[in-house]
């Protein structure tokens, strides 16, 4: 539940920061026939989500259950790709984002390109969408629990609507730089748990038929049928005897990782002055 509550959450709030902050402006300038365009695209962009993930849940219904296996992998391996490009992302950008949309949507209104502020909303959630979509089904074949996993995930997207209607009215500020680190960092366990789980279902597979050997027993941690191994094996894809290739991609992918997304970030030079005294801006 908690990892898809953060997924929900963070990939939500994404969609909702570009959504709230393109309904705002349109709102100010009096744009309101582009603004009723954003809320039917933004439908529209969840619909065409919530067909995918259906489509995708029918397909692998449909699969044999070798195929079913390949299937669990490439979307495992692609939710890894997409958390870990968020994240590396996100960790260069994430101080000066929404200073960067403001100035995107201040570019596109000043050239009387009203619409193009309706396509990059509807754009936002159909890509946090899609990535969404794939993370969940993702995490729904390990959750111990798939209804609470459902809940977490509404629950995250309930709040993330929320924060991004508050920034809509403009009656929140958000530090963007530590939320997103944050979530960042649990997001990095989620995918290394990802990771390992795509490891396992690679070898049911057939795909990967070396470093099977079991390297630890965790049965005395990850105890089957307890609310901890619900939470170790839902949250980290931790096994009770995971295999040495399991063990092996978990710490080569969540070492650095973590590590970056934990060092503190530089800090900008602030501009030189010649006066101590700091004047406010005419």
């Amino acid at each position: 539940m908690l990892a898809t509550f953060v997924i929900g959450l963070r990939e939500g709030l994404e969609a909702a920061l570009i959504v709230g902050i393109v309904a705002a402006f349109l709102r100010q300038r009096g744009k309101l026939d582009a603004l009723r365009y954003v809320w039917l695209g933004v439908l529209a962009a969840v619909v065409s989500c919530g067909a995918i993930a259906i489509g995708l849940i029918l397909l692998q219904s449909e699969l044999t259950q070798q195929a079913q296996e390949a299937l669990e992998t490439v979307i495992g391996l692609l939710a890894v790709a997409m958390v870990t490009y968020m994240v590396l992302w996100m960790r260069k950008h994430s101080r000066g984002l929404k200073h960067d949309l403001e100035g995107a949507a201040e570019h596109a209104l000043a050239q009387g390109s009203a619409f193009a502020l309706v396509g990059m909303a509807i754009l936002a959630v159909l890509r946090e969408g899609i990535e969404t979509v794939v993370f969940l089904l993702a995490l729904f074949r390990t959750a111990e629990t798939p209804a609470l996993a459902g809940v977490g995930a509404a629950l995250g997207l309930v709040i993330a609507i929320g924060i991004g209607y508050a920034i809509y009215k403009g009656g929140v500020r958000l530090n963007l730089s530590r939320f997103f680190r944050i979530t960042g960092f649990v997001l990095v366990l989620v995918a290394a748990g990802l990771l390992m789980s795509a490891a396992h279902t690679a070898h049911s597979a057939g795909w990967i038929n070396f470093g099977q050997q079991q390297a630890l027993d965790l049965s005395w941690l990850v105890e089957p049928g307890t609310i901890r191994e619900s939470l170790l094996t839902g949250v980290l894809g931790l096994q009770p005897k995971p295999t040495v290739i399991e063990v092996v991609v978990w710490l080569v992918y969540f070492i650095p990782l973590a590590l970056y997304v934990c060092w503190p970030a530089k800090r900008q030079p602030r501009p030189a002055s010649s006066t101590s005294v700091e004047r406010p801006a005419p």
